[in-house]
């Protein structure tokens, strides 16, 4: 009944490697994946200047979605007024 476990770790192990962290984490961010890249294909010239501004602020202020009163913001910095 009493059996001995090996507990030992073999030396032929491979290192552990944390990917989590960003190589080089400089302060700057990474270069984002997106899925869609030509998602703003089709739209008319003021749609995409919307949809770029928005994109931009999502990467700027590293947001994968933005709230309404952030989308306000965006449309209120190309002008957009009531």
């Amino acid at each position: 009944m009493s059996q001995v476990l090996d507990t030992s770790v073999p030396q032929s192990a491979v290192p552990f490697v944390d990917r989590r962290s960003p190589a080089g984490s400089s302060g700057t961010p990474a270069v984002e994946r997106r899925q869609f890249t030509n998602s703003h294909e089709g739209l008319s010239p003021d749609a995409v200047e919307l949809a770029q501004a928005i994109d931009h602020y999502k990467l700027r202020h590293r947001r994968r979605f933005i709230t309404f009163e952030e989308m306000l913001a965006v449309m209120k910095s190309l002008g957009y007024h009531r």
